[in-house]
């Protein structure tokens, strides 16, 4: 039986959409989903949370729904976000062991506290400290040094850093309703942590997740960390542009680009168009397949060449053996992965998860990607979200104390779009 103790909760937060899972590690060591839920994203600008006020209530919808699911009172949480600020630095530093000439605890101790105090722009945090590996006297390429016979250490670390008002104002929402932020992530970790084996990170592998607000992506290289990046426009800015340049609303647009769109112009159905319906006696608007992919295309160019200037920047190109893993919502559109080929000169493949999972029939996974990746750091390192077990509710009728778990999945929301929001014909 699962111990209440033993459940970590989490919480995703993007642009459009707020994700959250709770879970735990089964008796066959898979991670067990016992709650899960999506709710619409408010308060939230490209990332960042703006209006705590606004986030707060949607911070309330979703815990409730996944205290529901779970069957607990959900005290802290462990919280994934990334905002375009975000930045990775380099630190090395230099350490002399004791006259034993071995690497000791203390030796290392040492030098992650000197990364720990690197001086960071004004109004910036060190959100992660990544260890990438230690060079003892002449020998390189070092990744666990303690006990390691030697008189001169010198490591390298990888720093994520950005503003500190990302993680203070998330509290402040979170304490809105009760709740505390257990320990704070950038999402591009546990991105890669959900869809990248080991194999991939030791060839080389770039992971970018094409969201609505912002583009997030990170580089690994000899299974190390080896750049990070926030770009600060994805798939909203393509639904502005099939918005301006079909003169339609911005939802009309939206559901155009998901049912109609795709990456390459020359590859769409030249006879083919989508009607929508004017209303209050405005006429009816024809818009073509082609054109759309074209506006489509011409946006999608624009990211895929900020996503090669950060693989540029991080001067990892050529070691990029394996090629880019792409995820996010903007990664359904049709031939996607042709116009990322041609632009980046990289292989490309569509972001699956590969864990191991018990879930309800209803759960999935492409949807919580991220939020997946972010429980399994969560319970891989023992999250100190340690929730109480709310009292049993009342029993009522044939009810029993609590509604099964499966009854409960079925209370999910649901975010699809519905063809009546746009009366749209093709």
């Amino acid at each position: 039986m699962i111990s209440k103790n033993d459940i970590a909760v989490v919480i995703d937060i993007g642009s459009t959409k707020t994700r959250g899972l709770a879970g735990s590690i089964s008796e066959n060591n898979k991670i067990e989903i016992l709650g899960h839920a999506i709710v619409p994203s408010k308060g939230i600008k490209r990332g960042v949370v703006l209006n705590i006020e606004e986030f707060s209530a949607t911070l309330r919808s979703l815990i409730e729904k996944l205290e529901e699911q779970a069957g607990i009172e959900i005290r802290v949480v462990d919280v994934s976000m990334a905002g375009q600020a975000i930045q990775t630095m380099t630190f090395e530093g230099i350490r002399y062991t004791s006259g034993t000439g071995i690497v000791s605890q203390q030796d290392i101790d040492y030098l992650f506290n000197e990364a720990k105090n690197m001086p960071v722009e004004p109004g910036n945090r060190i959100y992660h400290i990544i260890p990438q590996t230690y060079t003892i006297d002449d020998e390189p390429n070092i990744s666990n040094p303690i006990g390691h016979a030697g008189r001169k250490v010198h490591s390298r670390y990888k720093l994520i850093t950005g503003p500190k008002t990302y993680k203070d104002n998330v509290e402040m929402a979170f304490s809105k309703i009760n709740v505390q932020v257990g320990r704070f992530f950038i999402s591009t970790l546990a991105t890669a942590e959900a869809v990248a084996n080991e194999d991939e990170k030791e060839a080389g592998v770039a992971i970018v997740d094409i969201g609505s607000g912002t583009t997030k992506m990170s580089v690994y290289i000899n299974n190390q960390l080896a750049h990070t990046a926030v770009i600060p426009f994805a798939g909203d800015v393509i639904t502005n542009d099939i918005r301006e340049g079909c003169g339609i609303l911005a939802r009309f647009a939206e559901q155009l680009k998901i049912q109609y769109g795709q990456a390459l112009g020359d590859f769409a159905d030249e006879d083919k168009v989508v009607t929508i319906a004017g209303g209050n006696g405005w006429e009816s608007k024809e818009i073509s397949f082609k054109n759309l992919a074209y506006i489509i295309q011409a946006r999608l160019e624009e990211i895929i060449d900020s996503i090669m200037f950060q693989i540029e920047k991080s001067g990892m190109t050529q070691q990029i053996n394996q090629g880019i893993i792409l995820t996010g919502g903007t990664a359904q559109l049709k031939n996607i992965l042709q116009i990322l080929k041609f632009r980046t000169g990289l292989d490309a493949r569509l972001a699956t998860s590969e864990m191991k999972l018990l879930t309800n029939a209803g759960f999935n996974k492409n949807d919580y990607i991220t939020a997946l990746g972010l429980i399994k750091l969560s319970l891989r390192n023992g999250s100190p979200a340690r929730k109480i077990a709310r009292p049993e509710k009342v029993q009522s009728g044939n009810k029993g104390f609590l509604s099964s778990i499966s009854e409960k999945f079925s209370q999910q929301i649901s975010l699809m779009f519905n063809d009546d929001d746009g009366n749209m014909q093709s």
